[in-house]
């Protein structure tokens, strides 16, 4: 039964993730009086892409070709060690937060390749800045969880959940400082406004489509959807660790149904929170995401530092 529930999970995150995007699209058009698009849009644009042939570059190597399936099986990979409806399964073992960014790292690393591998300006300068970005956004993001490590003394997400909710309602500056770093550390890993903008292909602030501009087809059909489920991945993480409460701690249909009702509201406010954020800022320069994401860190050193002197010293 609980790998049932975990293989089942894993299975959410790919199918739901389209829909997540598509709520932030509807939530955002609204908010700019715009007419929305439907819910199930990026089910259908995902349809369209596998449905043509994709393109070969003619400079392109292997790398080219296996980029996609290697960027969506990592991602799948790191939801699958991601706590959504339940905690206390078999996949518990392998949810840590160093294999998590691992996972991403693998992604990462074949993505930039692919944009280098077929020598084009644009796809070199994406991959350059996506390098430069994760340097600063991944130490920001372990120094968040790592806050959270340090109270519940392990960097294990399921543990540490569990740690959460048996501890109850209680207010941690360590737990807040560490939230906000992380809040801004997704925003940059997934390619939001400000530091991004996923719905232009403007070319002296193209970040992440810079490196997919060659794909058609099936293979960008994976990369995107693959996108799709890394939103949802931060998404559930900042939910699930900092706002825990609702997850299933035992396999019951009750508790998982309420487990699955408990963190679609969640996703659906931050996804009204992301939405809301990104109509109100407009992006930065590509110069000042070193100054954001400083501050990112910043945000979660405070936490570190916080819980040291107001919790340690108990």
């Amino acid at each position: 039964m609980a790998w049932l529930v975990a293989i089942f999970q894993t299975l959410l995150f790919i199918a739901l993730a389209p829909l997540l995007s598509g709520w932030i699209k509807r939530v955002k058009c609204r908010l700019q009086n715009r007419k929305a698009p439907s819910l199930f849009q990026p089910y259908r644009d995902l349809r369209k892409l596998y449905r043509k042939r994709p393109i070969m570059p003619y400079p392109a190597s292997w790398i080219f070709r296996a980029a996609p399936y290697i960027v969506f099986a990592s991602t799948v990979l790191a939801a699958a060690t991601v706590p959504l409806v339940a905690i206390h399964l078999p996949t518990a073992r392998i949810a840590d937060v160093i294999v998590l960014v691992g996972f991403f790292a693998l992604g990462r690393t074949f993505l930039v390749l692919a944009g280098m591998d077929i020598g084009t300006a644009f796809g070199g300068m994406g991959s350059s800045r996506e390098m430069t970005i994760s340097s600063l956004a991944e130490p920001a993001m372990l120094m968040a969880v790592f806050t959270l490590a340090m109270s519940a003394h392990t960097t294990n997400l399921s543990q540490a959940v569990s740690f959460v909710l048996d501890s109850g309602l209680v207010l941690r500056p360590s737990f807040v400082f560490a939230m906000g770093g992380l809040i801004l550390v997704t925003i940059a890993e997934t390619g939001r406004i400000p530091v991004d903008n996923p719905a232009t292909h403007l070319e002296l602030t193209m970040i992440h489509e810079a490196m997919i501009l060659e794909y058609s087809g099936r293979w960008l059909a994976l990369i995107e959807w693959a996108s799709q489920i890394k939103l949802m991945l931060y998404g559930v993480l900042i939910a699930n660790i900092f706002f825990p409460w609702g997850i299933a701690q035992t396999f019951t249909p009750d508790a998982l149904g309420f487990g699955l009702a408990m963190i679609a509201l969640k996703l659906a406010v931050l996804a009204v929170v992301l939405a809301f954020s990104e109509v109100l800022f407009a992006k930065m320069r590509i110069f000042r995401v070193q100054e954001y994401l400083s501050f990112a860190y910043l945000l979660s050193v405070l936490g570190l530092l916080s819980h040291i002197i107001l919790e340690a010293v108990r």
